[in-house]
């Protein structure tokens, strides 16, 4: 179980986890939350005004939220007319405005749920835990991890497979190192908890 997530009888996922492991996830995915920002009724005390708000219309300028919430339309294969590509962000906007705020507040439950899951570990001995999530849980965590590769790969400027095993070959001293290592073990960590869910 070290090191990567195992089914648990009756469904679900458990992995064990070292203190410094605990602390980077947990770290990341509070990150991902201050970067989200706080849903429309955090900000407001009128319950009415949540009910009706509406989101953005235009793409976040940081270029992971764009990923976290790209545009609905448009994109490679898009037509090279600029009306059609007009009418595509037209488009692209109308949606981002209506289904923006969900993605947001879904994105938040699940790293709010990778954040109070590690808070909720007790200790099983000298150093760290062990992690038991049910199935919903696993679920909240597999979209979570992935939102966090998301925004670290975009961080790393990584768009495809051959940017990936550039990495492997980074030198140690290179700044990035740290991030990559998130990145790469952030991905063995999903990778076994999909195999888990999986019939």
């Amino acid at each position: 179980m070290p090191g990567h997530f195992e089914p648990v009888p009756g469904g679900g996922a458990a992995v064990a986890l070292d203190d410094v492991e605990i602390s980077i996830i947990r770290s990341l995915a509070v990150q991902l939350l201050e970067l989200i920002g706080p849903g429309p009724g955090e900000v407001s005390d009128d319950p009415l005004a949540e009910l009706f708000a509406e989101g953005p219309s235009e793409p976040p300028a940081d270029p992971v939220l764009h990923r976290l919430f790209p545009d609905a339309y448009g994109g490679p294969g898009a037509p090279e007319d600029r009306a059609s590509q007009a009418e595509l962000q037209e488009h692209s906007s109308e949606f981002r405005r209506f289904t923006e705020n969900d993605l947001r507040a879904g994105k938040r439950d699940d790293a709010l749920a990778v954040v109070r899951s590690l808070d909720g570990l007790a200790p099983a001995g000298d150093s760290g835990a062990v992690l038991k999530l049910t199935p919903d849980e696993s679920v909240r965590w597999m979209r979570a991890l992935n939102d966090l590769r998301l925004a670290i790969g975009t961080r790393l400027d990584i768009t495809d497979e051959e940017d990936t095993d550039l990495l492997y070959r980074l030198p140690d001293e290179d700044p990035r190192k740290p991030m990559v290592m998130a990145y790469l073990w952030l991905g063995g960590l999903q990778e076994t908890l999909v195999e888990t869910l999986l019939p």
